[in-house]
């Protein structure tokens, strides 16, 4: 849309300076030019006057170059009028002066967009500080509603208003009217007798109006949308074998108030053909039999255009593998109408094979080359390979350092070398670090007040920087992490972490009890295919856990008590693997990431137990405005060491009746409480409060006060379908969802009779003080005494 919108505005300019005003050739008697002077400039100087003007100080001057003379000042567009005198033998060029751009200002526009516009004025001239040419504006605007016109908007109405001031300047202000767009009420084919309409119009971008027409605006009328559904109609019928077919006619009518367009198309859909003979000739450059391996159709088939088209991809495709950038495959079709037959010629013509000389890196201002180039697959100096190039874009998108959609290859060849080329990577960068000072809220963490550096391309290359110290009503945290993801040339990643933690579990919707956490950790990562990684991370952590007994749930009491130290110190080690294929980081569209990992804490520690985590996410692109997701989040953990024993004294709520104080033996077994996985939220089972599902506990003090205690077992899934067409805009989208699961205190209280779910909307958007999600979901599956809320969200960044 962007170049036609620039073709159209380039053609409306060119017509304009052809209409310029000729002044008629004026009588002057033949002199010799002694001398020059240029009267009645404002802007422009006398020099740039001279530079155009076809005559100099000792030429003669008569009718006919004076004439030549005054048109050539015309052509270059800077006067209004331009008259010669004679003084003497001093020639006098009297100009005036089109007045200079001031302001430029569109209003109202909707369907095209502002850059767009000004982009396609400024290429003819149109721009602030330029010259002002009435006729091309008058040009433009008559361009500008065609340009509407053929989105269906024939009520549009463009009204340009100049506006003079001072100095011989002009604001131009251009509004615009768009109207409604005209409806398509009927579209009528005529001449199919073998396929029903609705067969036929299945793909069609236009559509009269249906339920869904709000979002997809398929019954809004569009030339270029028609021109686009006729070659599918085209199409539909050659992939079905009707070689003859053809649109004789199409009828576009408007209702007289141009609301309304009525559709007919007449066609003729001729006999079914068959494949006769298949061949492959002309230089194969791979052994002949493994370009025919690659053929999709064969002898006694029907007749299909698509199959062949997919053929002659699937063949280019392997021989730009291989280095050759420009080859071509022809299929020859020699119809036998008598027979109802078509044989098929593939002719293979490879060209030359190419290596590429040169890769060029475009837009990456604040990211060094480097980074961008330890991403590519294509390496100079190599033969080309297409396959590496497409794998090169992908890895480029997944960095998260540049806007969606925004990565573009292109491979100019070579001047004067017909087998290189230069490939030629253009980004738009985005904002990949922040710094917050004090803002953020949620309804789970209330006000949250931090100081926060981060950067996911520290100074540009490609590491990954944070340093944070947070401050809200459950958590008090300082934290540093540095990680380099190259850090040998293989993609060996190496990094730390370290961070120092108070966590008030009570304000946290889960049991009551507090924590104090130091720790650190090393990082390692290693590539082991293009989208697959292992990991392993080493760590220490010492956790002092406070409880509150009568406040805190008994269990978590007696199991502080039974281990016989609430300080819990633990080095342990964290192995991973991961594959991530999908297509963009921001908002994917295609492909897969997962991540297995197990957790151990190992002996020596003071609890020795792991915790076993799956995720899985999939993105399935069903069409171009819609995208589903599904998504998988298990959990498992236990401890593996020797259980913890101990007989206290004392009072116990669950002393017998009568008996204030008893004696009772407790046990420490599985994983630790403070380790437990939770489930409910904005990132888990949306519509329900954070963490609340799964076991719950009551204190002795406060029997009605119910208290989440998480639980060993995760279970939780998502089906979420996105809408990228409902917000025009990279940095935000919108999606529906189910959610469902559950956490159990173990594997033998899993029961699916138990899990949880809901369905709602969410709006996920990154904006500048840092993502912003909002959901609001309506329990489809709860029981009574669930946390519901359904209208959750969080902003500002969080950690």
């Amino acid at each position: 849309m962007k170049r036609t919108v620039k073709r159209r505005l380039l053609a409306a300019a060119l017509a304009a300076a052809v209409c310029a005003p000729v002044t008629a050739q004026q009588a002057i008697a033949p002199f010799t030019v002694s001398d020059i002077r240029v009267d009645g400039l404002q802007r422009i100087s006398a020099g740039t006057v001279f530079t155009y003007l076809p005559v100099e100080r000792g030429d003669t001057l008569d009718s006919t170059r004076a004439a030549d003379a005054i048109r050539a000042l015309f052509r270059t567009g800077f006067f209004e009028d331009v008259t010669l005198e004679r003084q003497g033998d001093i020639l006098v060029v009297n100009v005036r002066e089109r007045p200079a751009i001031n302001q430029i200002t569109l209003s109202g526009n909707r369907d095209i967009k502002t850059e767009d516009l000004q982009r396609g004025l400024r290429d003819i001239g149109l721009a602030e500080g330029e010259t002002f040419n009435r006729l091309a504006l008058e040009r433009v605007t008559q361009e500008l509603t065609r340009q509407y016109n053929n989105r269906g908007k024939y009520s549009v109405a463009i009204t340009p208003q100049v506006t003079e001031l001072d100095r011989n300047r002009v604001d131009i202000a251009i509004t615009i009217a768009e109207g409604k767009a005209a409806k398509i009420r009927h579209i009528n084919l005529v001449g199919n007798e073998t396929f029903s309409d609705e067969d036929i119009r299945a793909s069609w971008e236009s559509n009269t109006s249906n339920w869904l027409s709000w979002y997809r605006r398929d019954d809004q009328y569009s030339m270029e949308k028609l021109s686009g559904d006729l070659e599918k109609l085209d199409s539909f019928y050659l992939d079905r074998g009707y070689v003859d077919f053809s649109v004789d006619s199409t009828q576009v009518s408007i209702s007289p108030d141009k609301s309304d367009m009525f559709l007919v198309a007449n066609m003729t859909e001729g006999e079914v053909y068959t494949i006769s003979d298949v061949r492959v000739t002309g230089d194969t450059v791979l052994p002949q039999e493994d370009i025919e391996r690659l053929v999709l159709v064969a002898p006694e088939q029907r007749f299909s255009r698509r199959l062949l088209e997919v053929t002659s991809d699937r063949i280019v495709s392997v021989l730009a593998n291989v280095g050759y950038a420009f080859a071509e495959v022809h299929p020859i079709p020699e119809i036998d109408r008598e027979a109802r037959t078509v044989a098929i010629n593939f002719n293979v013509q490879p060209g030359p094979r190419v290596y590429v000389r040169r890769i060029e890196f475009k837009g990456n201002e604040r990211t060094s080359d480097e980074v961008l180039r330890r991403e590519m697959r294509q390496f100079e100096g190599a033969w080309y390979s297409q396959a590496a190039i497409d794998r090169s874009k992908i890895r480029l998108q997944r960095l998260g350092f540049f806007e969606s959609g925004s990565v573009n290859i292109e491979t100019p060849q070579v001047e004067g070398s017909p087998d290189q080329v230069d490939v030629v990577v253009s980004v738009r960068e985005t904002t990949s670090g922040s710094f917050v000072f004090g803002l953020g809220y949620s309804q789970l963490s209330g006000l949250i007040t931090q100081v926060q550096l981060s950067q996911s391309n520290f100074l540009g290359t490609g590491n990954q920087f944070s340093i944070a110290a947070q401050r809200n009503d459950y958590l008090q945290r300082y934290d540093f992490t540095y990680l380099d993801p190259y850090f040998t040339d293989d993609g060996v990643s190496l990094g730390y972490n370290v961070f120092y933690r108070e966590f008030d579990q009570s304000n946290f919707n889960v049991a009551q009890f507090s924590s104090t956490a130091m720790a650190g950790r090393l990082l390692f990562g290693l590539p082991i295919t293009e989208t697959d990684t292992v990991a392993a991370n080493f760590g220490v952590e010492s956790n002092e856990i406070f409880a509150w007994p009568g406040l805190t749930p008994q269990s978590i009491v007696d199991y502080i008590d039974a281990v016989g130290n609430r300080t819990f110190k633990s080095w342990n080690i964290e192995l991973a693997w991961a594959r991530d294929s999908r297509n963009d980081f921001f908002q994917p569209t295609r492909g897969t990431v997962q991540r297995i990992s197990a957790q151990v804490n190992l002996p020596g520690s003071t609890v020795e137990y792991y915790k076993l985590n799956y995720t899985y996410s999939r993105y399935w692109p069903l069409a171009s405005w819609l995208v589903m997701q599904t998504r998988a989040d298990l959990g498992y953990g236990d401890s593996y060491g020797s259980d913890f024993s101990r007989t206290v004294t004392g009072p116990r709520p669950d002393c017998p009746e009568g008996q204030d104080e008893c004696t009772v033996t407790i046990t420490a077994s599985g994983l630790p409480f403070f380790e437990n996985f939770y489930a409910g939220g904005v990132n888990s089972v949306r519509g329900f409060r954070d963490n609340t599902l799964g076991p719950v506990a009551y204190a002795s003090n406060s029997p009605g006060f119910r208290q989440p205690l998480g639980g060993s077992l995760k279970t939780v899934g998502s089906l979420e379908f996105y809408f990228p067409r409902l917000l025009d805009t990279p940095a935000a989208r919108v999606s529906a969802f189910v959610d469902a699961g559950n956490v159990y205190a173990g594997t033998d209280d899993f029961d699916a009779g138990e899990l949880r779910a809901s369905a709602g909307l969410a709006l996920q958007w990154r904006a500048p003080i840092g993502p912003i999600s909002i959901s609001y979901a309506m329990p489809i599956k709860k029981q009574d005494g669930d946390d519901v809320e359904r209208l959750q969200f969080t902003f500002g960044t969080q950690f």
